[in-house]
């Protein structure tokens, strides 16, 4: 019994610590800066030293935290590109956080009860990637919103330039006009362009910011007229009616696949919520799982099992269009 209560306070302890430290600290070290800003006694030396420049973007609260991710390179940039395209207001180091709190969380809590090591290695492993899965979720419905939203956007801006505006007008308008995320999307492109720019490296910056196919038909299209000339707003109508019967198709093909997607996540979710149930309502029997050799290697071999299963079974519903 004291071992549980150890662990719970231990657990507790260490979120609420990572919490105060990554949040809290941060918090009121902005606001006490603020407070003597206010009352003027920010240091001249300080004011002084205050550049035109934009400052690194901050990866973490904790300085040496930072200076280590920052040095880390493709990998930290890489991750910080996934949080960003998702939309989430959440840094690469509280990201970093929240896995490790959870991979801590999971292994101490199958240990508790299993004693095995490589499963609760496996757990600690599984539950430290779920924080990128739902990164990647709310990425992909991130990415879905904006296509929907971007044939609206190319119309606008078709119509803006057969009323005489120019291209950065049309962008401007799209910006004001549609709702995150194409208008925070496109306020970037306008932004980048207006501030000086050049408008290659801006559409490519925004094709890079947002991972869709259509955003590449659009930047290539507009770079091609930009290099031979021609009608851009009748080219942009055209790419936004293909656009439309892309979403059109897919959204076919999503609900015809419908009853194999579900039946795909219930047949993956069905053994690991039985094994809980199990292990909750009854665990002396499951405990022969756990202690026999064989119920050991047979649960080693339902993990593998399952596994592979889910991995299969994604891949059949996963239909490309």
């Amino acid at each position: 019994m004291m071992i549980v209560w150890l662990t719970f306070f231990g657990i507790a302890g260490s979120i609420f610590g990572a919490y105060w430290l990554l949040v809290v600290v941060p918090e009121e070290r902005d606001q006490t800066a603020l407070k003597r800003r206010l009352k003027g006694g920010e240091p001249a030396r300080a004011r002084q030293a205050q550049s035109l420049f934009k400052e690194p973007e901050q990866l973490s609260g904790i300085p040496a935290l930072n200076a280590l991710l920052i040095r880390s390179g493709r990998l930290t940039t890489r991750l910080q590109n996934t949080i960003d395209q998702s939309g989430l207001r959440l840094n690469l180091g509280r990201f970093l956080l929240i896995s490790a709190t959870g991979a801590f969380v999971a292994y101490l809590t199958v240990q508790l009860y299993a004693h095995l090591w490589w499963l609760s290695l496996s757990a600690l492993v599984f539950a430290s990637l779920i924080p990128l899965f739902v990164v990647k979720h709310f990425g992909t419905r991130r990415v879905r919103k904006f296509e929907e939203q971007f044939p609206e956007a190319i119309d606008l801006i078709a119509r803006s330039m057969r009323a005489g505006h120019a291209f950065a007008t049309g962008l401007k308008m799209a910006a004001d006009e549609l709702p995150p995320p194409a208008g925070i999307e496109f306020r970037k492109l306008y932004e980048r362009q207006n501030y000086g720019a050049q408008l290659g490296e801006s559409l490519k910056a925004f094709a890079d910011a947002v991972p869709s196919l259509d955003a590449r038909f659009f930047v290539t299209a507009v770079m091609t007229q930009r290099e031979t000339g021609g009608n851009l707003s009748e080219v942009l109508d055209r790419l936004a009616a293909v656009m439309r019967e892309r979403f059109r198709i897919r959204r076919d093909v999503r609900v015809r696949s419908a009853h194999g997607r579900i039946t795909a996540y219930i047949l993956a979710g069905m053994p690991p919520v039985i094994a809980v149930m199990l292990m909750m309502s009854n665990p002396a029997q499951f405990s022969v799982l756990l202690t026999d050799p064989l119920g050991i290697r047979m649960l080693q071999g339902a993990v593998l099992l399952q596994v592979a299963g889910v991995l299969i079974v994604r891949k059949l519903v996963d239909i490309e269009y």
